[in-house]
């Protein structure tokens, strides 16, 4: 660079030439007659370099109530140009409206710029993110980009979730009062009025409101008697919830005693008296009244004045023979008394042996009928009722024993020939070796039959409940239905075996020792159908598990048998977000809690032993089961979901075509389900189902279609999307669950479809079906599902159904069951196996050992390796038991 500066001293002078040469100053002159030259910096300042540019408002999140669009708007300094990018394309210039200005204080340009955002865009955008924008400004250092904002469109839906219910609750009882707001886009804020005034829990600590909008009334008052109403409101509606209507109620309290009054008679024997009043508090709307007397009454007695006077007068000796008979007349009204009461004693025994004999003839035929064939029409009897309702007959004791053969039990048409046939001989004669019992709960029955007596197959049969017994049944007896694939039974006895539901992942282990020596059961185990049964959930709880029934309930066992059922909870975070729950269901089909993992007690009668996928429960009384759950805050819970598309089968004869997406549980039994109905309906799965994990958050799932080849194909769907509201898939209330995209065709020569389909739950996780399919090309059947040659077998009887020989389980259990004082007994084996949550459960257990062997076989019951056990035994030191393993066993 080359500056050169020229001066002169008021306009005369010598000319002095500066040049800057690389920051160098060469200076000369014109005359000689300057003999100094002017002195200079070595430099000069320049003007300073412009910044990048400054956001001093940026575009905020904004969401769109029903038509009306949004105006994003962004302003930085220093900016020559500013422009918005939404989704990753910049919006035409023509969409900005721009404004420039300078900045009083520091003299750069100021510029703003606002745009404007439909419904219709964020409507038409395509993948799993939120339509977003924002702005990017420039300058002449560079560019500088804000933060994004999210352009989302705004509801409310009309329905809520859970409403507030009335409750009467007695005094300085706490309240809860549960809400659950509609649906949102932005999430609904909740109030809590009371007779109408908003609730305030600042101003009033008696009340909380928690981060699930519940309302917890701490210590209910009589003030805190009114309505009460859940509004939930954002920026496009307000919606009320239904009043629930909060009675406090006083139960009555009763007042001190009075003093005793004075006696009633003023000689001889009287009364006193006190009382109370129902006053300490009264009772109020509607609570209870005082139990026991408002008054007390007790004898008393008031010396006469004249008594000395009257007991002279008495006392004056009768006339002669007067004394004689006073006392003759009393002995003879004594031995009359005695001998009516002998009469009456006479003629009631009597009558009660005609009684009798009357009742022995009747109850020998209702004995008699349940060995009579099928046709045998007992003999009409007097009384109904010969057998006392309340208690089961027991033939052991009141039919004795029976003679010779063996009688056939119901023997019908197809019985076999070889059955023993039925008996001639007298009803009460003895036969010491054989005895029959019946237990009258739903179809349970046993034989106890001698140790050395041998049965066939068709020779071991269930004993039917026959005349009075079959008045008590068993609840579920009525409403299980056993339908194929979805329910399996076998005969056991003392050896055990394993019921199995093949492809649904529920089974039940009935090990060896668990019926009674010589007892055989029809032993069942059914999934019951989801519109023939009431669910186990309630509230905020969500389905977890089949309904799963196994009985016949109402067995006695000996030992816990164990039952699996697989489950959908997502349980591989590092935080428990999960609180489960065991169910049972009651006789009249109510739901009560088993047991809270977590927070079991010596009295809980269960142990449950969790897994990724599968629940194993330890229970000593069969009947209907369920798991469920609910998110444990503050993380939100996730569930399993499994997403299944099926189209018809080929080849297509139609313009119209049709694609079915699922939305079911991740169990083996929900995805069985779904194949089982498709295949009644004509569909074939496309692809393998694609897992979802769905959050508790309140979002529902949203499913659409895109990229149709419009030249062939139309969609019939007028909406952009399809949802399925969250709470029916949180409830695991209502399945299967799915969604159906209706297309058609231009022609019948059309026969290629691609397409894609998005499913996700909203600001959650999703999927995406990349289709790309021939309609008229026939596929071969499709099934996630394991081959008929690799499922478990329906039932297992006896040592085959177990992987563990009998003869090492025993010396594991002799060597194992003691406790040991260095630690190393069934305790140890526990912790190496992963069973030891829960320790005092088994430590209450006759052979602990025993049990934890029992929860292994169910837990490896697909592959049964030894060597996960023999590797824990090994770890304990227990070299004697690895030797008879490897002897008996096969490691």
């Amino acid at each position: 660079m080359l500056s050169v500066r020229k001066q002169r001293d008021q306009g005369i002078g010598p000319l002095v030439l500066l040049l800057l040469v690389g920051g160098y100053v060469v200076s000369g002159t014109e005359s000689s007659d300057y003999s100094e030259a002017e002195v200079l910096p070595d430099s000069f300042p320049s003007a300073p370099a412009e910044p990048l540019p400054e956001f001093l408002l940026e575009p905020e999140d904004a969401f769109i109530v029903k038509n009306r669009p949004v105006q994003l708007r962004c302003r930085a300094s220093p900016a020559t140009q500013i422009y918005f990018k939404c989704n990753g394309e910049w919006v035409n210039q023509n969409d900005h409206v721009t404004r420039e200005s300078l900045d009083q204080i520091t003299g750069l340009v100021l510029r703003e710029v606002d745009i404007s955002v439909s419904r219709t865009q964020v409507e038409e955008l395509f993948g799993l993110e939120d339509y977003w924008c924002q702005c990017v400004a420039w300058s002449s250092a560079g560019t500088t980009k804000s933060n994004r904002a999210y352009v989302r469109i705004a509801y409310l839906r009309k329905n809520f979730e859970q409403e507030p219910l009335g409750r009467e609750v007695r005094l300085e009882q706490e309240v809860l009062l549960q809400c659950r707001p509609p649906e949102g886009m932005p999430v609904a804020e909740v109030d809590w009025l009371k007779n109408e005034d908003t609730i305030d829990p600042s101003q009033d600590s008696n009340f909380l409101i928690t981060i699930d909008h519940d309302l917890i009334i701490k210590q209910a008052r009589l003030s805190d008697t009114a309505n009460y109403t859940c509004v939930a409101r954002n920026v496009v509606a307000k919606r009320r919830s239904s009043t629930a209507t909060l009675i406090v109620y006083v139960s009555g309290g009763w007042s001190s005693w009075t003093e005793w009054s004075e006696c009633n008679a003023r000689c001889g024997r009287g009364w006193q008296r006190r009382t109370r009043s129902c006053t300490n508090p009264a009772p109020l709307n509607g609570g209870a009244f005082c139990e026991g007397p408002p008054f007390q009454r007790v004898t008393c007695t008031t010396l006469c004045p004249d008594k000395k006077i009257s007991i002279e007068h008495a006392s004056h000796p009768l006339a002669p023979g007067m004394g004689v008979a006073v006392y003759a007349g009393l002995v003879g009204a004594l031995l009359l008394c005695v001998i009516l009461v002998l009469c009456v004693g006479v003629l009631a025994y009597r009558r009660r042996c005609r009684h009798l004999n009357g009742e022995i003839t009747d109850s020998s035929s209702a004995l008699t009928a349940a060995f009579h064939p099928g046709n045998y029409k007992p003999p009409r009897q007097d009384n109904p009722h010969p057998l006392h309702p309340s208690a089961p007959p027991d033939l052991t004791a009141t039919a004795g024993a029976f003679r010779s053969p063996l009688f056939s039990l119901q023997q019908g048409v197809n019985d076999s020939p070889h059955k023993i046939p039925m008996t001639t001989s007298p009803l009460l004669d003895p036969l010491p070796s054989l005895k029959i019992k019946v237990y009258n709960a739903s179809t349970l029955s046993s034989l106890e039959l001698p140790a050395d007596m041998c049965l066939g197959d068709g020779e071991i049969l269930s004993l039917k409940s026959v005349g009075t017994m079959g008045r008590e049944r068993d609840y579920h007896s009525h409403t299980l239905s056993r339908e194929p694939g979805l329910s399996t039974s076998a005969t056991l006895g003392n050896l055990g075996g394993r019921l199995t539901i093949p492809n649904t992942g529920v089974s039940l282990l009935v090990p060896p020792g668990t019926i009674p020596q010589g007892k055989f059961y029809e032993m069942y185990l059914i999934i019951n159908k989801w519109d023939k049964t009431t669910l186990p959930s309630e509230g905020s709880q969500t389905v977890l598990s089949p309904v799963v029934s196994c009985g016949p309930s109402g067995m006695l066992l000996n030992r816990p048998v164990v039952l699996t059922l697989p489950h959908c909870a997502q349980l591989d975070t590092p935080t428990p977000d999960w609180t489960l729950t065991l169910k049972t269901q009651t006789h009249q089909g109510a739901w009560e809690e088993v047991l809270t993992v977590g927070e079991e007690t010596l009295s809980s009668p269960c142990y449950l032993q969790l897994e990724e996928e599968c629940c194993h429960v330890l229970m000593e009384q069969l009947g209907t089961y369920g798991l469920v759950g609910q998110s444990c805050p503050p993380q939100p819970a996730c569930k399993r979901l499994q997403l299944a598309l099926f189209a018809p089968r080929a080849p297509c004869l139609s313009l119209d075509y049709s694609l079915r997406i699922y939305c079911i549980h991740d169990t083996p039994h929900a995805l069985k389900e779904v194949l089982d109905l498709e295949r009644s309906l004509g569909g074939v799965l496309l692809e393998d189902p694609k897992p979802l994990l769905f959050k508790d958050s309140y979002h529902n799932l949203r499913l659409s279609i895109h990229d149709i080849p419009h030249t062939h194909w139309r969609s019939k769907l007028l909406a952009k999307y399809q949802e399925i509201p969250f709470y029916h898939i949180w409830s695991g209330s209502q399945r299967p669950l799915h969604c159906t995209f209706s297309l058609e065709r231009g022609s019948l020569a059309v026969s290629q479809l691609t397409c894609k389909i998005c499913v996700r739950q909203v600001e959650g996780e999703g999927q995406i079906f990349q289709l790309h399919t021939d309609i008229q090309e026939t596929l071969p059947p499709h099934s996630p599902l394991p081959s008929g040659g690799t499922c478990l077998p329906s039932s297992q009887v006896g040592p085959y159904a177990f992987r563990l020989p009998d003869s090492i389980r025993q010396k594991i259990c002799a060597s194992l069951d003691a406790p040991s004082a260095r630690g190393c007994d069934w305790r140890l084996l526990a912790r190496s196996l992963g069973f030891d949550r829960y320790l005092n459960y088994f430590a209450t257990k006759p052979s602990p050992t025993g049990v934890l062997l029992d929860l292994w076989e169910a837990c490896h019951q697909a592959d049964a390796d030894l060597v996960s056990l023999a590797t824990a035994l090994e770890e304990m030191g227990k070299s004697e038991v690895l030797v008879v393993m490897t002897t008996d066993g096969d490691c």
